[in-house]
């Protein structure tokens, strides 16, 4: 996990050194920069005011998750490339192309894309045609951005669940306000898209949707098994942490994590909220251990001016989202667990929400807008505290069993997610968690509830104070972004 960013233009060195002050939150280990003029890496960032100068650059501040913590991108060759996020199957990529006379010079997942996109353009595909080959056959979570020297290649995984941005004039970065501490817009580049970029214009072409994933014509119930046993597996390293609610998405995702690894479960809530005590009673059931984070009022006030920064929008429901999965989040890092799985999509998939019963269309425009719905907001909450989400249902393998499925498995006779239900009982987990209805996190955690407290007392409805503190956090005029603690 790290930061991403780069652009083109005359004298880029003072625009690279703000991004790296305005972004490193999310990668403190360590600082790579490639620009046509030079390069510079270094786990030293008091060093950065050394990275070279040059017309065209890319960088990236890295959170090491996968492979040896000493190596920092780029990787450069013909083509330098950077990338933010995790590429799962790795390794029999790596074997596969070694098999084709590929060698490599480290054990990261990132080199993979690189040397898998230079295989593909040395088989004769144009650059739009290696970068949808290479989409298809990775299984991870990426946003990526290549260049030849001349112009900058961005692309996403095609659900979108890392975040990338881009602006008319050619910059790019992980997160809006890296963009915004530099004057310039922020548009995301989509899900399954290439953006290419040159200084004078963009060029946009989405490659893969979500639907081209489908998979039809499958023993649903065992192909859904085996796919979601095979996503927890290769997202659980040696130790896995879950953030953890006691209702069935969650629940399941432990249940199947404790197979292969030892598995904490984190919640965060108030006292005596419904999403704190069904986590205590899941958690006894399967014999795992919960640790809690109780927030209070002037713990909650505190803490959304944080969520704030990391979200870079005043929108109450994602602040009110926010809060316990940044107390979540943070109790994780402090007990040392760097990677927390998520039961994030599962709704959106499957058909968990109420609104499906009248309206199953929406399930396929959920799930297309599922980055920036709700993956956005997750990923740039859990960076703020040094912690990697990760998403079983979302692995591609999963969702193109989903999306396939007809509608009578998801929703049947009024029983939402009907198919997961069935799988869960089928693996072992207890019939109260397995059927459960969970209130949204918002209201089982009680977060909404003390938020909206905070704003009266300072005399504001929930969406006033929430457009206080956007305002209050990011200025407008360039370089005045003030970062989580509130502090220039």
């Amino acid at each position: 996990m790290c930061l991403i960013a780069g652009g083109l233009g005359e004298h880029l060195k003072p625009k690279l050194i703000r991004m790296i002050e305005a972004g490193k939150h999310r990668g403190k280990d360590s600082f790579g920069v490639w620009t046509d003029e030079g390069v510079l890496k270094s786990p030293d960032f008091s060093r950065v005011g050394e990275i070279p100068d040059g017309r065209i650059g890319i960088l990236q501040c890295r959170l090491a998750m996968t492979g040896s913590k000493g190596f920092t991108q780029p990787f450069f060759n013909d083509l330098t490339l950077v990338h933010n996020g995790e590429i799962y199957n790795h390794v029999p990529l790596r074997e596969w192309l070694e098999g084709r006379g590929v060698s490599f010079e480290s054990d990261v997942d990132t080199e993979v894309i690189l040397r898998l996109i230079e295989y593909l353009l040395e088989k004769g595909l144009r650059m739009e045609e290696a970068v949808r080959r290479a989409m298809v056959m990775l299984n991870g979570d990426y946003a990526v951005a290549i260049t030849n020297g001349t112009k900058i290649y961005l692309f996403r995984d095609p659900i979108g669940i890392r975040p990338l941005h881009f602006s008319p004039r050619g910059f790019f970065a992980s997160e809006r306000k890296v963009l915004w501490a530099v004057g310039e817009e922020a548009h995301p580049v989509l899900p399954g898209e290439l953006v290419v970029l040159d200084g004078k214009s963009v060029v946009r072409k989405r490659l893969l949707h979500p639907k081209d994933l489908a998979r039809r014509g499958c023993n649903a119930r065992k192909s859904l098994k085996a796919a979601l046993e095979y996503a927890v597996r290769l997202r659980t390293p040696g130790e896995v942490a879950v953030l953890f609610s006691g209702g069935l998405d969650s629940s399941l995702l432990a249940l199947i994590a404790s197979k292969y690894g030892d598995v904490s479960l984190y919640t965060a809530g108030e006292e005596n909220s419904p999403d704190v005590e069904w986590a205590r009673r899941a958690s006894d059931a399967l014999g795992l251990p919960l640790r809690e984070y109780l927030f209070e009022e002037d713990e909650v006030e505190e803490a959304a001016k944080r969520v704030i920064f990391a979200i870079e929008e005043p929108n109450p429901m994602n602040l009110a989202i926010g809060i316990p999965l940044y107390f979540a989040t943070k109790l994780a890092r402090e007990n040392g667990d760097s990677v927390l799985l998520s039961g994030q999509g599962a709704d959106e998939l499957f058909g968990g929400y109420a609104k499906y019963l009248e309206r199953p269309e929406l399930m396929e425009e959920d799930v297309e807008n599922l980055w920036s719905r709700n993956l956005e907001r997750d990923d740039k909450i859990a960076m703020l505290n040094s912690v990697e989400g990760r998403f079983p249902y979302l692995d591609p393998n999963v969702v193109g069993i989903a999306l396939g499925l007809p509608l009578e498995l998801k929703i049947a006779s009024g029983v939402r997610k009907k198919i997961l239900r069935d799988v869960a009982l089928e693996l072992g987990l207890p019939e109260e968690f397995a059927m459960r209805e969970k209130k949204a996190c918002q209201y089982g955690s009680h977060s909404q509830r003390l938020l909206r407290r905070v704003a009266k007392r300072h005399g504001f409805s929930l969406r006033d104070y929430s457009e206080k503190l956007f305002r209050e956090t990011f200025s407008p005029l360039p370089g005045r972004i003030k970062g989580p603690t509130g502090q220039n």
